[in-house]
């Protein structure tokens, strides 16, 4: 009987700007059909994101993913330690995580929500009334491997995934 794959939402409950429910759910409706359990793992210190992380370290079929959270970006070089230490494939929503070292990461494109705010600021001191400018959501999503992460986990990355990644980091 083949094992069935777990994995872990985890988030600060308090700081995660959508909130960890609404990630959870909307996880475990994506899961369901691929046959992959998912769980929360809601964290508010240091010490709740190391056991997080050494749980899901003693799933074989395990891995994390680590929502967008302003708690988990300030804990961010733990966060990629602990994962390497303890071996757990994790993907991160923002760029920088893989590059300082996290397996992989796939979220909005901070700098381009950058420039088109500095463009809203524009617009604004120009005149504009913020009331009257659109509401803007991201539309550039990137997708960067690490593959000297994955190589450090055991873990070959599948052609067909790198071949749509933005960037591999080698």
């Amino acid at each position: 009987m083949p094992s069935i794959a777990r994995v872990t939402l985890m988030f600060n409950p308090a700081t995660a700007p959508v909130g960890g429910p609404d990630f959870l759910r909307s996880a475990e409706v994506a899961a369901s059909s691929m046959g992959i359990e998912v769980k929360a793992a809601p964290v508010h210190d240091v010490a709740e994101i190391e056991r997080a992380i050494v749980a899901v370290a003693g799933d074989a079929n395990g891995g994390l993913i680590n929502l967008p959270d302003v708690f988990l970006v300030a804990h961010r070089e733990l966060t990629i330690e602990l994962t390497a230490r303890h071996r757990v494939p994790t993907i991160y929503q923002y760029r920088y995580f893989a590059s300082s070292g996290g397996l992989m990461s796939y979220g909005s494109d901070v700098i381009d929500q950058y420039t088109r705010a500095a463009e809203y600021i524009d617009r604004i001191l120009k005149g504009a009334k913020p009331a009257d400018l659109p509401v803007q959501a991201p539309t550039k999503y990137e997708l960067v491997i690490n593959l000297k992460t994955a190589k450090a986990l055991g873990l070959e990355i599948p052609r067909d995934l790198l071949l749509v990644a933005d960037e591999v980091l080698e």
